[in-house]
């Protein structure tokens, strides 16, 4: 027995080592091609956006925004229009140096003389020169711009890049910004971002370009540069750019990874307007909005983010994030030396047939659903929980391909198993299906341990019913035609049990017992009962005319229902078993349905049920009654739809008063009521010939309009 264990288990194991290569391979033949790049782009700006938080130097990096708060403040206090005096950038300019600022990058593309006036521009380029670490923008790109060289008069930029330059660095045409500003700047650098093809999203940005044979930093590299004040040595290689004695993270197009630290202004951040104002005042000697010193040491951007004015880009914190922000951080993730770095195609592979061999594994070698459910919850967050730690660490780890390779594993080994283990289960649940109900055996499967003697005490809502007049039905019927017309009449009501969720306990003749709450718990067993008992006597009335023609009279079926505590499981003997119920509230449910043929009625249910079902259904009370073999009454109620109380309001209400008549012990005035509507309520008609008994004869001591039963 034992290595026959031995050898099933090494077959699961096998089987899971299978099933985990071949989603392996599927994963990464999907990952690799690039089929999976968008949804894994969408995954990757989850993690940025859950795991955003400042750097060791998004403290060095601050921004002055033309906002529109500015561009209202310019239009109503100073008269300007946009394009703003480019001599209020000269201001801009002047305020940075009195802070201290290390650089100041100008985000404008300035490329037409100042629509005002020569000087314009002049105060302009005084004003960058005069700061002297002022970086101007160009931008390079693949169709616009009429320059396809370098002047000789322009300054080339302060940087020399060694190595293989990718070609999607090197652009062939841009424009050139005004003389004031070529001339007077630190630098030039390239304003351009590219965005991902993928979907338009700027996650990744390169720190240099070429232009006619010259290296052109970007706007953060540039920045870099002012604030050191020169050009340190800066080589390329495959996968890394080295800037003195920092290596950047790249990609095969030059492209670095962003980490982006968190929403709009997560860098210190300050409005044009105010900064504006406050070189005013210190200019007339008054105190500033606040002081200069705020930018000591800073690595200063100006740039525009009112929305009209078109600077607004996706990323993966927003789908309007300002393009100087995006430098901002590009700056930022330089000195703080932290760039993501994707996983290297090796390792990431590793781990993604480590990940699809254990979950295949898994699997596979447990048996029972539950166990099953429990690798799935395990092993579905796994691939996700491994990436976000991975970005923690400041890595890319392929979210994708690693899910969908676990899932392949998952769902393979499954069916694997279904095709192998199952077969056993579903043996067994084709052998008991025509004996158990379907949840029944589905627990059996789960547990085979069940399969023992025994039970357990639970709440049941209890169901009896048989068909009136059935010995008479059977007699006129040939065996053939008995066992059709039985079968079709119990599949209909079986059906309409099982589907409010009942479990059928057996069929006794004509007699179908079933109960719910067990095994399966249900909070509202009572209301499923009386819906299921109500479906079925609409169901049989349905039926009834074409069985009328088939038999020459009309079928008709009682049903009793009680709801209270009984004995439910598995009872028989140890060969031979069913799973079925006892107890007193059992036997009541049977005593009530044929308590029925005494008061002419076809569904009724004792008290306990009515209170279970809190009003879902409307009843009438139709009597206190003591069964055979008890000694406590019991109040039983007919249950009907809502239509059919509210059709049948009018009698219903004058039985009402006739019930309490009889049980105040006024048996003549009873029968008076009674017989008012004897003639269309054949409960009243039983009471009219039980009054009129009871009235024969004095009133009985200590009555208390109990009707006691004499027969079952």
């Amino acid at each position: 027995m034992a290595s026959h264990e031995s050898a099933r288990a090494l077959r699961r194991i096998l089987q899971g080592v299978m099933v985990g290569g071949a989603a392996a391979v599927l994963a990464a033949a999907l990952w690799l091609p690039g089929v999976t790049g968008g949804f894994e782009a969408k995954t990757w700006d989850l993690r940025a956006r859950l795991l955003k938080r400042p750097g060791a130097a998004t403290s060095q990096v601050a921004t002055i925004l033309l906002d529109q708060e500015s561009l209202n403040w310019g239009k109503v206090q100073n008269r300007w229009s946009w394009p703003w005096p480019r001599e209020v950038y000269a201001a801009v300019a002047s305020f940075c140096k009195r802070g201290g600022a290390k650089a100041l990058v100008f985000d404008l593309i300035l490329t037409e003389p100042s629509p005002i006036d020569p000087s314009d521009d002049a105060a302009f380029g005084e004003g960058v020169a005069d700061n002297g670490r002022v970086v101007g923008v160009m931008n390079l790109a693949f169709e616009q711009g009429d320059a396809t060289s370098w002047p000789a008069e322009v300054p080339t930029p302060k940087l020399a890049v060694s190595g293989p330059i990718p070609k999607a660095l090197d652009f062939p045409r841009t424009q050139f910004p005004i003389p004031e500003l070529w001339r007077n700047a630190f630098t030039l650098a390239n304003t351009n971002l590219p965005a991902e093809a993928v979907d338009g999203v700027y996650r990744s940005e390169p720190l240099f370009s070429t232009f006619a044979g010259k290296s052109v930093p970007s706007e953060a590299l540039a920045a870099w540069l002012a604030g050191v004040g020169h050009s340190p040595d800066i080589s390329i290689a495959p996968g890394t750019l080295t800037i003195g004695g920092t290596k950047v993270p790249i990609d095969a197009a030059g492209r670095s990874l962003l980490r982006y630290r968190g929403p709009s202004q997560t860098h210190s951040a300050r409005g044009a307007a105010a900064v504006l104002e406050s070189e005013i005042l210190i200019r007339n000697g008054q105190p500033p909005k606040f002081d200069p010193a705020v930018f000591k040491d800073k690595y200063v951007f100006f740039g525009v983010t009112a929305p009209g004015l078109y600077d607004l880009k996706p990323t993966p914190m927003s789908g309007s994030y300002p393009g100087v922000e995006i430098h901002a951080t590009m700056l930022d993730n330089l000195l703080s030396g932290d760039f993501m770095r994707p996983v290297p195609l090796v390792p990431t592979l590793v781990l993604l047939l480590l990940l699809c061999l254990g979950a295949g594994i898994a699997i596979s070698s447990v048996q029972r659903p539950g166990l099953s459910a429990i690798m799935y919850v395990l092993f579905i967050p796994l691939a996700p929980a491994l990436c976000i730690g991975a970005y923690a660490l400041g890595y890319w780890l392929q979210m994708m391909a690693l899910e969908l390779g676990v899932v392949f594993s998952l769902v393979g080994s499954s069916l694997a198993s279904y095709a192998t283990e199952g077969k056993q289960k579903r043996y067994i649940k084709g052998a008991f299906s025509q004996y158990l109900s379907p949840t029944v055996i589905e627990q059996l499967i789960a547990h085979p341990e069940r399969l023992t003697l025994g039970g357990e005490r639970r709440e049941l809502t209890i169901f009896f019913s048989d068909v009136q007049g059935f010995t008479t039905i059977s007699e006129a019927l040939s065996p053939e035609d008995l066992t059709a017309l039985l079968n079709e009449y119990l599949t209909a009501m079986v059906d309409i049990i099982q589907e409010e969720g009942g479990t059928i306990d057996k069929f006794e003749g004509d007699a179908i017992i079933a109960f719910w709450n067990a095994p399966l718990s249900q909070t509202d067993h009572a209301v499923r009962g009386v819906r299921a008992a109500l479906r079925c006597q609409a169901k049989l009335a349905e039926m009834r005319p074409a069985i009328h023609a088939r038999i020459g009279k009309d079928m008709l079926m009682r049903v009793g229902m009680n709801t209270g505590p009984a004995v439910v499981g598995n009872m028989g003997s140890k060969t031979r078993f069913d799973y079925t119920m006892l107890g007193d509230q059992v036997n009541l449910s049977a005593r009530l349905e044929g308590i029925n043929k005494q008061f002419g009625t076809y569904f009724m249910v004792s008290a306990a049920t009515v209170e279970k079902i809190a009003g879902a259904f409307p009843v009438r009370e139709l009597s206190r009654v003591a069964v055979v073999g008890r000694k406590e009454p019991v109040t039983v109620y007919e249950p009907m739809f809502p239509e059919e109380f509210a059709a049948r309001r009018p009698t219903l209400e004058v039985f009402d008063r006739g019930l309490k008549e009889f049980y105040a012990g006024r048996f003549a005035e009873a029968e008076r009521v009674f017989e008012g509507i004897a003639s269309m309520d054949p409960p009243a008609a039983s009471y009219e010939t039980k009054c009129r008994q009871l009235a024969a004869g004095p009133l009985e001591a200590g009555w208390n309009g109990v009707w006691v039963m004499t027969e079952k």
